[in-house]
């Protein structure tokens, strides 16, 4: 992990919930990157050394990613919510000794970092989600086209532990076919950061985690986000798609 992000430092950091695994490197206002799924922090080694000139990066695995703890589904999923994965970011970031900062985040990163910015608006300077419409509107959307190239929203969902059996021994093909979905395929990856996540994904632990994490998107999530349609973000928001995906197609 060290030639992915070289200077940088890493960091086990302990919150309510759970212990989060980061790297962090840089000097200047801090900015908090989020992944997606079916990464890590690995996703962003072309970006924060870069980011890393001019900010304090920080860069973690997401509750139930990576390296960072795994704990067991609930069976709410609560401790899967958004909200709770947001806590876990305003608490390291408070152990780092942020106060306020910017977020970036991707796909599942830009859905916490939603959840941020409503629970913890103060202390998030920007907001930039890549990728993402509302987890809400997205679902209240749902189509055949939006069906087939989300196929792992639906999929994911299922009761325990249905598709964790599934997936297990199929995780090199389950994480190449994942990322590799798009026109470009894998040529954009590099080998290091896609043997993290497969790494990542042989633990039925991190199967798991992560079957929660969508399992509270189509319930908990809701229901909060439901109770929040009425109170608008006043962080500065950025949201960047791209051009030839399903967001463009979908809902833009």
């Amino acid at each position: 992990m060290s030639t992915l992000f070289p200077g940088f430092s890493k960091r086990q950091i302990r919150t309510r919930g759970a212990r989060i695994n980061a790297v962090t490197g840089g000097e200047g206002p801090p900015v908090l990157l989020l992944h997606g799924y079916p990464q890590t922090h690995a996703m962003w080694h072309k970006v924060a050394p870069r980011l890393a000139r001019e900010y304090t990066v920080v860069c973690p695995d997401l509750r139930g990613y990576g390296d960072s703890s795994k704990p067991k589904g609930l069976s709410d999923h609560s401790n899967y919510s958004k909200r709770a994965m947001a806590l876990d970011m305003a608490q390291v970031m408070a152990a780092l000794g942020h106060d306020r900062f910017h977020v970036v985040g991707h796909d599942r990163g830009g859905r916490v970092g939603h959840r941020l910015a409503r629970d913890h608006g103060r202390r998030v300077r920007s907001l930039t989600v890549l990728d993402i419409s509302p987890t809400l509107k997205m679902y209240a959307s749902t189509s055949m086209q939006f069906a087939k190239a989300y196929y792992h929203w639906f999929f994911l969902i299922q009761n325990a532990p249905l598709p964790e059996k599934l997936l297990q021994g199929r995780v090199p093909q389950y994480i190449l076919g994942r990322i590799g979905r798009g026109k470009s395929g894998l040529k954009h990856f590099s080998k290091e950061a896609i043997g993290e996540y497969v790494r990542a994904f042989r633990d039925p632990r991190t199967i798991h985690a992560t079957c929660e994490d969508y399992r509270a998107a189509a319930t908990i999530d809701l229901v909060h986000d439901r109770k929040d349609l009425k109170r608008k973000i006043t962080t500065p928001l950025l949201a960047l798609w791209a051009k030839q995906g399903v967001i463009e197609a979908l809902f833009d």
